[in-house]
């Protein structure tokens, strides 16, 4: 065997050996993960991928034969491909349908529309039939005082234990953070609407 050829076996064998020293690692923490109930998720921050990424969870759930139910605040005076898709495997939506807050300049008439999805809401939170809910954009609620803060938590909690929940939208309150099974943070690095590039169909909405 040249040198060559020696260093490269070298190098294989310590590859496996780390490989295996990872495998064992990941093996361990999947065997040790025996718990089995509903998630509560967050995806907040200031980035693009929000609202995409709870609804690709809906997605997948839909693709594995469960039932999911989706309530979008905010959002709703546009077009969403989402859920012209969505509604058609079989998924419930409860749309706020004011649009942006900052178009409608209207606090009352926002808060009254937040409180009507809200109720909506609390019925798929308490519906033991679905296994997914995602709410879309509801950390506005909380962070304009739309919503009670504590009703929402104590609607999260009493909610059937198998049923997972995502939450989207910037600015996710604390209180809903420490709670949550998961959190994850979307960071913006760069986004196209800065340079001037406008939202565009089946990209951004």
């Amino acid at each position: 065997m040249t040198d060559s050829n020696h260093t490269n076996s070298d190098k294989t064998d310590k590859h496996k050996q780390r490989m295996q020293k990872l495998k064992d690692k990941v093996d361990s923490r999947i065997d040790s993960a025996t718990d089995e109930r509903g998630l509560l998720i967050v995806i907040t921050g200031n980035g693009k991928g929000k609202s995409t990424s709870g609804f690709g969870t809906v997605a997948r759930a839909v693709g594995h034969g469960l039932n999911a139910a989706v309530a979008q605040f905010i959002k709703g005076t546009w077009a969403c491909g989402e859920r012209q898709l969505l509604e058609n495997a079989g998924v419930k939506f409860s749309v706020m349908g004011t649009g942006f807050t900052w178009n409608t300049q209207d606090k009352e008439k926002d808060i009254a529309a937040a409180k009507k999805v809200w109720q909506k809401c609390k019925t798929l939170l308490s519906d033991n039939s679905l296994d997914l809910v995602l709410l879309d954009e509801m950390t506005y609620m909380l962070s304009y005082k739309y919503l009670d803060l504590d009703d929402v938590i104590e609607t999260l909690n009493n909610r059937p234990k198998h049923q997972h929940v995502i939450i989207t939208g910037r600015a996710c309150h604390r209180s809903i953070i420490e709670i949550a099974d998961t959190v994850s943070e979307v960071q913006s690095i760069k986004h196209a609407f800065d340079n001037g590039i406008k939202a565009q169909k089946g990209i951004d909405w």
